[in-house]
C-alpha cells in the first residue's frame, strides 16, 4: 500500500468491489497535502456530486485543513468551471444556461419543426441519444447515424448557441474543443493542475478520457475496476484502462483485491461468475470475513408470489435480527419489475423508496419556479421563457406567442428581443391587450433581474417571487377538485425554497447567488439516488443505481434469462453478454452478509404471461455456495413449482 502514496509518475490502481476505491483517492490526497503539495495543484474527478462531497469531507477529516483551493469535482462540474472562465472565446456569454433533459427535449421538438418534420412521429428519446452519440464522437453521420437527421442536429446546435445554452454533453465536449483550439488555454490549466486523480475510472467515456489526457502530463492516478464497468449505454468504455497503459508506458499498476464489505461466500460466488468474462484484468477478491451464510436461491410461480416472498422475508429478518429497513436492498435489472414489489410493500406497510424515479427537480411545479429563475438569469433562454410566459395564466395566448415567434424569426432575434421591440414600436399584428400583457411579463422579469442578479438573500426573494405571481392561486385553479394535490405541490415549492436556504447557509459556499445556484441544480438533477429522505426505507432500485452502495441483506429479483442477461441488450450485440455478467457481479457484491436470489416460473409481460427459465449466470455460481429453497406453494401450482425447481437444480449438477 506504500506505493499508493507515490506522487510522481502515472499510477493505475485496479481496485475490486468493496476494496475502498474512493478511500484510496482521499488517502492519497491527504498524503500529498502532508508532503507540502499545494491544494490548488490537485484535481480529483469523479462521477456524482455525492461522491465528490464525500471525498472532500474525508480529506477534511484526515487533514484537519480547510480546503478552499482543492478541486474535487464531477467531470461535468469541472467542465462548467472551465467554461465559466473561458467560454467567451467560443462566442458564448459567461451566464450560459445548462439544459436538463426536459429543456433539451423541447429544443429538439422545436428543431424538428424548423426542419418541417413531424414531432408526433419521432421517438424524441432515441433522437436525443443519437445527437448525444454524434456529439461525443461515438457515431458519425452516415456511419451509424442516420444522415436524414443531420439538418435537425445542426438546427439543434444552432438553437443552443442562439439561446446561450449548453446541454450536458457540451460540458465535456466544449472544454475539449476549447483546449484543442487554444493551446495557450490548455497550458494554463496544465500548469495549474499538476496532479490529477480519477475515481471510478472504468466508467469514463471517450470524451472524459480525452479531457483527462489533454490535462495530464505524467502525474496522474486513476482508480477503477473493469469488472464493474456497466455503463456502456452512457458512453463508458472499460478499455480506457488499456488505453491508459498505452498512453502512459511508465505506469505503475497496483491491484487491491481485499474486499472489506462482504463475506467469503459472497465473494467466491462473485469470483465464480466474473471469471467467465474474457476481456478483464485477472484478479480474485478475498475477504477477512471468513465463511458466511449460503446464498439462498428461491423459485416462485410468478412475480406476485416473488414480491410477496420478498416482503415477508424482509419483515421476518428485520424482526429476528433487529435490522433497520434501510439495511435491505432489493435489486432489479429494469424498472418494469418494480410494480409488483411495490404493491407487496404497500400491502405489508413496508416503507420503501425507488431509485431512478422522477427527480424532485423534474416535478412540474419545481420546474416552473426554476424556469422563472433561469429566465431571470438569461432572458435569451427561450425554452424556459416559453414555459413560463403564460404560467400562471396572464392572457398571453398561443396566437400572441406564435406572432412573437414569427417576428423573432423574421428579424433573426431572440424572443425576448422581439417582445422588447413590441413595447415601443407600433405593429398592427398585435392587439393592444397582447402588448399590455407582454409588457407586464417583461416588467416582472426585469424587476427580479434587478433584485436577484449578483445579490444575496436568494431564498427570500424566490419566496417573494412565488407570492407575486400567485402560484398558489394557479395550483388551486388547476386542481379545483383536488385541493390536497394543490397543497402537496405547493409544499414541494416550500421544500425547494428551504433547500436554497440550506445552500446559502453552507459555510463552504462563497458565492450564494443566482448563477451558481442554477448551475448546481442542473448538475444535481443528473445524479441518481442522492435523496437523504430514503433513510429508514427499503431500497428498491435497479442494479445500475445500486453501484457504489452496500446493504447487509440483498435480494436480486427476476434472475431469469431475458431479464439478466437482458434480451434487448443481447440483441444489440453479442458482446454485451460480458457487460450483463458484470452487472450481475455488481449485484452480488452489493451484499455484505446475506444474499437472496429469486426467479419465477411465469412472468406477466405486457398483456401476456410467458414461461421463464433461470438466468444462465446462476449456473456460474459454485454449487457448494448455494442453498436451494422452496417456499410453500398453493397445491394447484405444486407440480409446476417442482418442475422449475428441478430445472434450476440441474443447472448446478
Amino acid at each position: 500500500m506504500q506505493a499508493v502514496k507515490t506522487i510522481e509518475g502515472p499510477l493505475l490502481i485496479i481496485a475490486g468491489a468493496g476494496s475502498g476505491k474512493t478511500r484510496v483517492i482521499t488517502y492519497r490526497i491527504a498524503y500529498m497535502l502532508e508532503r507540502g503539495i499545494p491544494q490548488s495543484a490537485i484535481l480529483a474527478l469523479t462521477f456524482t456530486n455525492k461522491a465528490a462531497r464525500e471525498m472532500e469531507e474525508r480529506v477534511k477529516e484526515l487533514t484537519g485543513k480547510k480546503l478552499q483551493s482543492l478541486t474535487v469535482n464531477t467531470f461535468h462540474a469541472f467542465g462548467v468551471k472551465i467554461l465559466r472562465e473561458e467560454i467567451e472565446l467560443l462566442g458564448y456569454r459567461k451566464n450560459f444556461s445548462i439544459y436538463d433533459e426536459t429543456d433539451r427535449t423541447e429544443l429538439i421538438k422545436e428543431s424538428l419543426r424548423e426542419c418541417r418534420l413531424s414531432v408526433e412521429g419521432t421517438d424524441l428519446y432515441a433522437l436525443g441519444q443519437l445527437f448525444s452519440n454524434v456529439k461525443i464522437g461515438r457515431l458519425r453521420w452516415g456511419a451509424g447515424a442516420d444522415p436524414a437527421f443531420e439538418p435537425v442536429y445542426k438546427e439543434y446546435r444552432q438553437g443552443l448557441k442562439v439561446f446561450n445554452a449548453l446541454d450536458f454533453d457540451d460540458l465535456l465536449v466544449i472544454p475539449i474543443e476549447l483546449f484543442e483550439q487554444y493551446p495557450e488555454i490548455l497550458e494554463k490549466y496544465r500548469g495549474r493542475y499538476r496532479y490529477i486523480m480519477v475515481d471510478e475510472f472504468q466508467d469514463t467515456s471517450a470524451a472524459q478520457y480525452r479531457l483527462m489526457r489533454l490535462l495530464s502530463d505524467r502525474n496522474v492516478c486513476v482508480v477503477g475496476d473493469d469488472d464493474q464497468s456497466i455503463y456502456s449505454w452512457r458512453g463508458a468504455n472499460y478499455e480506457n484502462i488499456l488505453m491508459f497503459e498505452r498512453d502512459f508506458p511508465e505506469t505503475l499498476e497496483i491491484k487491491l483485491e481485499q474486499n472489506y464489505r462482504s463475506t467469503t461466500t459472497i465473494l467466491e460466488a462473485a469470483n465464480g461468475v466474473i471469471s467467465n468474462n474474457t476481456n478483464r484484468k485477472e484478479k480474485s477478491l478475498w475477504s477477512g470475513n471468513k465463511g458466511g451464510k449460503p446464498i439462498e436461491l428461491f423459485n416462485l410461480l410468478n412475480e406476485r408470489e416473488e414480491a410477496g416472498f420478498i416482503a415477508a422475508e424482509i419483515k421476518r429478518i428485520r424482526l429476528q435480527e433487529q435490522l433497520k429497513y434501510d439495511d435491505f436492498g432489493v435489486l432489479i435489472r429494469t424498472n418494469s419489475l418494480t410494480r409488483s414489489i411495490e404493491e407487496a410493500f404497500l400491502a405489508e406497510n413496508i416503507p420503501y423508496r425507488v431509485s431512478g424515479g422522477m427527480s424532485f427537480f423534474q416535478r412540474k411545479e419545481i420546474k416552473d419556479i426554476l424556469s422563472y429563475l433561469r429566465v431571470i438569469a438569461n432572458t435569451d433562454d427561450e425554452v424556459n421563457l416559453l414555459r413560463i410566459i403564460n404560467t400562471p395564466r396572464r392572457g398571453i395566448g398561443k396566437t400572441t406567442i406564435t406572432a412573437v415567434s414569427e417576428l423573432a424569426r423574421k428579424n433573426h432575434t431572440s424572443l425576448w428581443d422581439a417582445m422588447s421591440s413590441l413595447r415601443y414600436v407600433p405593429d398592427t399584428l398585435f392587439q393592444e391587450t397582447g402588448k399590455h400583457e407582454i409588457d407586464g411579463f417583461m416588467t416582472l422579469i426585469e424587476h427580479w433581474r434587478e433584485e436577484m442578479l449578483g445579490k444575496r438573500g436568494l431564498s427570500q426573494k424566490v419566496r417573494a417571487l412565488v407570492d407575486e405571481i400567485d402560484y398558489w392561486g394557479y395550483l388551486v385553479s388547476e386542481y379545483s377538485k383536488n385541493e390536497k394535490a394543490a397543497r402537496w405541490k405547493f409544499t414541494n415549492i416550500g421544500s425547494l425554497i428551504q433547500s436554497i436556504t440550506h445552500w446559502e447557509n453552507d459555510p463552504d459556499n462563497f458565492d450564494p447567488t443566482l448563477y451558481p445556484y442554477l448551475n448546481r441544480i442542473s448538475l444535481l438533477s443528473r445524479d441518481d439516488g442522492e435523496d437523504e429522505a430514503g433513510k429508514g426505507k427499503v431500497n428498491l432500485m435497479t442494479i445500475h443505481a445500486s453501484k457504489g452502495l452496500e446493504f447487509p441483506v440483498v435480494f436480486i429479483a427476476g434472475a431469469e434469462d431475458g431479464i439478466i442477461p437482458h434480451a434487448r441488450s443481447l440483441e444489440e450485440g453479442e458482446g454485451n453478454i460480458e457487460e450483463e455478467r458484470r452487472l450481475f457481479y455488481v449485484a452480488i457484491t452489493r451484499a455484505r452478509d446475506k444474499l437472496f436470489i429469486t426467479a419465477c416460473l411465469n412472468r406477466r409481460r405486457l398483456q401476456n404471461t410467458a414461461e421463464c427459465i433461470p438466468s444462465p449466470f446462476l449456473s456460474e455460481i459454485p454449487p457448494h455456495l448455494v442453498a436451494y429453497r422452496e417456499p410453500e406453494t398453493e397445491k394447484d401450482g405444486a407440480a409446476e413449482a417442482e418442475q422449475f425447481f428441478t430445472m434450476m437444480k440441474n443447472r448446478f449438477v
